[in-house]
């Protein structure tokens, strides 16, 4: 894979990312250790985890700590400092001193902050902290990982260089936003929560509201026949996308993320499977808040 810019951030990903998020019920750190290596090895340079992603941080620096130089690394902020209140400066500040030590190294590429608030982004205190960052050298590039008004107001606010939203078939509210954006844009959720696999509705609110969207649109039945499997056709919808740099696939398997490789190196999806993603979407999407 031949690496794209980042927005104007400097950094350069390829089109998949590794989604760190998915290995945390994993205990044998071979495995583990097999995984993350491995998914370098695919050729893969970008790796995304967070706070919330259980033992993922500590993993990371664990078993990718002496090939640091080979990939970009973004995390995300905002919450679970042991002693400190949620979505405030002394919280951005500790929480990147203990993703540094955790993931063990002098600098993160990426730093987000992780679905905040509409409010709290307003007040600006959290935003000024991880600036603050950026200028102490702790972070390269401040970013806003979320949906909808709080998106809009990262990619209006110029110390926010790059974003992170969800987008797919099912969950195209900010595709508009991502492509009239300079700044780099990350992909999450872009297969969907697997809708086309679940037989019955998912009890999760996401993959739930997901799947109803699924039922809906109707692509079941109204596109054209490409021999391609759902997932194939799912991330190359969303990779292609105008504005994205690169979606974040997550796995406990590293064949699932070879496969990804392999399928998103296809290149976009033929204009008539475009049109009709999108016709079905405006009859009866266009209304549909994005999901976090």
């Amino acid at each position: 894979m031949t690496p794209t810019p980042i927005g104007q951030t400097g950094l350069q990903v390829t089109r998949v990312g590794f989604g760190a998020m998915h290995f945390d019920g994993l205990d044998d750190e071979a495995a583990v250790g097999r995984l993350l290596n491995g998914a370098l090895d695919l050729g893969i340079n970008l790796i995304d985890t967070a706070r919330g992603y259980g033992r993922s941080e500590e993993r990371i620096g664990r078993h990718l700590a002496h090939r640091r130089h080979e990939f970009v690394l973004s995390t995300k902020f905002g919450y679970g400092v042991d002693g400190v209140p949620d979505w405030t400066y002394p919280c951005i500040m500790q929480g990147v001193e203990r993703a540094l030590r955790l993931m063990r190294t002098e600098v993160i590429d990426i730093g987000h902050l992780h679905s905040c608030p509409l409010p709290v982004l307003q007040r600006g205190e959290v935003t000024e902290a991880l600036a603050d960052c950026v200028r102490a050298g702790k972070l390269r590039v401040a970013a806003y990982s979320g949906e909808n008004a709080e998106l809009a107001h990262a990619l209006a606010d110029d110390r926010f260089a790059s974003v992170q939203c969800s987008l797919s078939l099912v969950d195209q509210a900010n595709a508009p936003q991502v492509a009239a954006t300079a700044k780099g844009v990350l992909v999450k959720r872009a297969l969907g929560g697997r809708a086309w696999a679940q037989a019955q509705r998912p009890e999760d609110f996401c993959e739930g509201q997901y799947w109803d969207r699924w039922q809906a649109l109707g692509l079941a039945h109204g596109l054209p026949d490409l021999g391609l499997s759902w997932p194939d056709l799912a991330l190359r919808w969303a990779a292609h996308r105008p504005g994205v740099a690169s979606v974040l696939v997550g796995s406990q398997r590293l064949e699932n993320l070879s496969a990804a490789v392999a399928t998103v190196a296809q290149g976009p999806l033929p204009a008539e499977v475009l049109a009709a993603v999108d016709a079905a979407w405006t009859r009866v999407g266009r209304d549909w808040p994005g999901l976090v």
